[in-house]
């Protein structure tokens, strides 16, 4: 079984409401058919690569070939875990991704989230963040990071409901604009005050060796 080959197919992230996981071929399909629908405002750009400015085809095909590269392209040096948010359900809502460079090493991770435009407004962002964070801090992640555009003031607001400290800032270039994004830190002293409780994380012993040496 394929389980039994690319284990983090045997992981899973139980929230209040979420069931956080790697998507099987028709759920990615579903996924990719929802991001096509719309993952934000016309009016807003929230990312730094514009990958939802084209076509509903073409943000469909994104998401698509960024599952499948995280999976071709894995290594325990430079990893990304994206899951994919369901409700118990089973609808999917959204992805949820957790990435790390050199992490055996630096034991710091990153974090992305998108939602379907009809599931913003009711908290499911930060309740996958705090899942997969709960899944690195209790596997030897030191710190979590984060840069979000200074006038993203909802993604702004998670963060800081979880914990994130400023750590500076940095400057990007998009087409001819520059863009100024807050870097956000999340200490592991700092996740002890953050309640998981409730938070249940299954599988992860037959992957770890995924994840670090």
């Amino acid at each position: 079984m394929i389980d039994d080959l690319w284990p983090t197919f045997r992981l899973a992230i139980t929230t209040a409401r979420l069931q956080l996981r790697l998507p099987r071929e028709e759920e990615i399909a579903q996924l990719a058919e929802l991001a096509g629908r719309g993952i934000h405002r016309p009016s807003e750009r929230p990312f730094l690569t514009p990958w939802t400015d084209g076509s509903a085809a073409e943000r469909a095909q994104i998401v698509l070939q960024s599952y499948w590269s995280e999976l071709a392209e894995w290594t325990v040096d430079d990893w990304s875990l994206g899951l994919g948010m369901f409700m118990p359900t089973g609808e999917p809502v959204g992805m949820v991704t957790l990435r790390a460079k050199d992490f055996p090493v630096v034991r710091e991770v990153t974090t992305t989230s998108w939602l379907g435009l009809p599931h913003h407004g009711h908290g499911l962002g930060t309740e996958a963040r705090t899942g997969v964070l709960t899944l690195a801090f209790d596997h030897g992640a030191e710190a979590a990071r984060s840069e979000v555009f200074q006038d993203n003031h909802a993604s702004q607001a998670v963060s800081r409901k979880l914990g994130y400290e400023f750590d500076g800032i940095s400057r990007d270039a998009r087409g001819t604009e520059v863009l100024t994004s807050d870097r956000l830190r999340l200490r592991r002293s700092r996740w002890a005050d953050v309640s998981s409780a409730g938070i249940v994380v299954t599988g992860v012993d037959a992957c770890l060796h995924m994840f670090a040496r």
